[in-house]
């Protein structure tokens, strides 16, 4: 229930005015959002790759309803790789995209070409992209895509969502050599027809497909925070007889530093997610609705500043 109350505001305007205009909004962002521009992305970049771990940035712009936005936010991707390369941070940094930031939602030609730009510009710094999975509605879309990018550049990511009922089928799809295939939850409020509602059949989904994924050839990306798929993760890279360098572990910026420190320490390679720009609404709301304990980390937050 609290979920769906907490995805339900991430669609409300009059919500997130609230939730901008609050005073101490800015400073409780900062844990999930290393900040607006360029520079932030590159300071925690440099802090994170310092502490052991392996980065993803995410630029956040998802409302993007025009090609000027697309393109812009596609300058942007091109702008952020050539800084990772001239500040050394390739190829431990790669770029996380939203095909829909892109343009995807009103033209999919426009979107595959920003996001085949993106791939050439990460080749040449040396790294890697990684195409977001959105709503069920656009699932097909970016599989057709990632598929059409990986002719060119084969090491572009993908993403699937264990709570959809089709995801098993997916992973074995794309648990081939040579695959980057990130296996998360999901975030997105979905009927009962495509995705499952409970969180145990979410997380009984998630060990299916992680199962598939570890059991394949390709290179399985796990993006939990859950302690318990945690665990079963490392076991499965027993199992499976998985080293560091066969898989890797995906954790939020801000949320268990001290378990991404943890799995660091005990050799596993860890990759931080990090968002930065300016649209983080939408985003902070998602990663809510997935954990709404880190509520509790804002009412700690504002009452701490009282």
């Amino acid at each position: 229930m609290l979920r769906s109350v907490i995805l339900a505001a991430a669609r409300s305007s009059r919500v997130e005015r609230l939730v901008e205009t609050a005073p101490y909004t800015r400073d409780v962002v900062r844990r999930f959002v290393a900040g607006s521009g360029t520079d932030d992305a590159l300071r925690a970049t440099r802090e994170l790759v310092a502490d052991g771990c392996t980065v993803t940035l995410d630029y956040l712009g998802e409302d993007t309803v025009n090609p000027e936005q697309a393109i812009a936010t596609r300058e942007e991707y091109l702008a952020l790789l050539r800084a990772l390369r001239d500040a050394g941070l390739t190829p431990a940094a790669e770029v996380s995209v939203k095909l829909s930031a892109l343009g995807q939602k009103f033209d999919e030609q426009l979107a595959f070409d920003n996001a085949r730009a993106i791939c050439v510009a990460a080749d040449e710094a040396g790294t890697t992209v990684t195409l977001d999975m959105e709503d069920h509605t656009t699932t097909d879309s970016t599989l057709d895509i990632l598929a059409k990018l990986r002719k060119d550049h084969p090491r572009t990511g993908a993403v699937l969502q264990a709570y959809l009922r089709r995801t098993e089928a997916d992973c074995r799809d794309l648990a081939t050599a040579g695959s980057r295939v990130r296996l998360c939850k999901g975030a997105y409020r979905e009927p009962e027809s495509v995705a499952y509602q409970s969180a145990r059949d979410v997380d009984r989904s998630y060990v299916r497909c992680m199962n598939v994924l570890m059991s394949g050839e390709g290179y399985p990306m796990l993006a939990t925070h859950d302690p318990r798929l945690i665990a079963i993760g490392e076991d499965r890279a027993r199992w499976f007889d998985r080293g560091p360098g066969a898989f890797e572990f995906q954790m939020l910026y801000g949320i268990r530093p001290e378990e991404q420190a943890r799995l660091v320490a005990a050799g596993f390679t860890v990759r931080t997610y990090v968002p930065y720009g300016d649209q983080w609404y939408g985003y902070l709301m998602r990663r809510l609705a997935e954990r709404p304990a880190n509520l509790a980390f804002f009412g700690r937050a504002l009452l701490s500043r009282k």
